[in-house]
């Protein structure tokens, strides 16, 4: 790979990412994304001749667009790096760097929704069984899982809790999200037991960092990966046939309470979903269940 160019459109690059990171407290995985997102907008561009973010027209982003399109790359992944490029330059334009957004009107691909994957109950049951609790680690693990499960927690929430934010006596965790935002999450019986049981647990490693939840076994705060790592492992140990993911909790979570009965706004809350849209696509999960409702209590629906 060619070196960067040291030019004015890419040290804009550069601060609108360390905009993203530390103004909008966006994750470490979407900052590496956008990364190498502009990355390749840059060497577009350098290879047309633009060099500054004044010079962009729509045209080279056109041209970018239709390489992005030989690539034959996932409808996902084009449509990520085109919102890189639309942040990149509505920053520029909020700050009063270029008049007009060379990205208007650029043909976006529609990216079809796929429905989140949910585990049964009977599977969830059988996961949270898994981990041997004569171990230490096994001890975490239900631990972890037991909260997930209770709390809806997304992975980088999970392994960024604090013991500040386990308050024991209301059953609740303060909650850090998308864009640091915060929100309390209730926490079920079995989740504040398997806390417990971690948390004074005498083979607990040291933690470096003393406000840590969830350690690895040095001590350190646990990361994603290692989250992922010890679902995947746990859900081998159950024998499911499906290989669940911390969002695979997550998904289950919600799935299940829309299930029992709860509504579209206590879930968007539960879950922190900004937008209901977002929170909509678990109705989508629940309809299995609303058909054999209806097929059950209406005097019509079944000969």
């Amino acid at each position: 790979m060619q070196p960067r160019a040291d030019t004015p459109l890419a040290r804009d690059v550069d601060r609108f990412l360390d905009h993203l990171a530390h103004g909008r407290g966006s994750s470490e995985h979407t900052v590496r994304a956008y990364s190498g997102d502009l990355e390749e907008l840059l060497t577009t561009l350098h290879e047309l001749g633009v060099e500054r973010g004044e010079d962009v027209t729509p045209r080279h982003l056109r041209r970018h667009l239709a390489r992005l399109d030989a690539r034959e790359l996932g409808k996902t992944t084009i449509q990520r790096k085109l919102s890189a490029a639309r942040s990149f330059f509505k920053l520029l334009v909020d700050e009063g760097r270029i008049e007009l957004h060379p990205a208007t009107g650029l043909r976006q691909r529609r990216t079809p929704r796929h429905l989140p994957g949910a585990l049964s109950i009977e599977e969830v049951e059988t996961l949270l069984r898994a981990p041997d609790l004569t171990l230490a680690a096994g001890r975490r693990d239900r631990a972890i899982l037991e909260l997930m499960y209770s709390a809806g927690t997304r992975a980088a929430e999970t392994v960024g809790l604090d013991r500040a934010d386990i308050d024991r006596e209301q059953g609740l965790a303060r909650v850090r999200g998308k864009g640091r935002k915060e929100r309390l999450a209730p926490l079920g019986s079995y989740a504040l037991e398997a806390l417990d049981q971690y948390l004074t647990d005498p083979e607990r490693p040291t933690p470096d960092e003393a406000g840590a939840v969830f350690l690895n076994l040095k001590g350190g705060r646990l990361t994603t990966r290692s989250l992922q790592r010890i679902v995947e492992q746990r859900a081998l140990e159950a024998g499911l046939r499906r290989r669940p993911t911390p969002h695979t909790l997550r998904h289950s979570f919600a799935t299940h309470l829309l299930d029992a009965g709860a509504d579209l706004r206590s879930v968007q809350e539960l879950l922190g979903h900004a937008n209901l849209v977002t929170t909509q696509i678990y109705t989508h999960v629940s309809l299995e269940q609303l058909r054999r409702v209806y097929e059950r209590a209406h005097p019509r629906a079944l000969d």
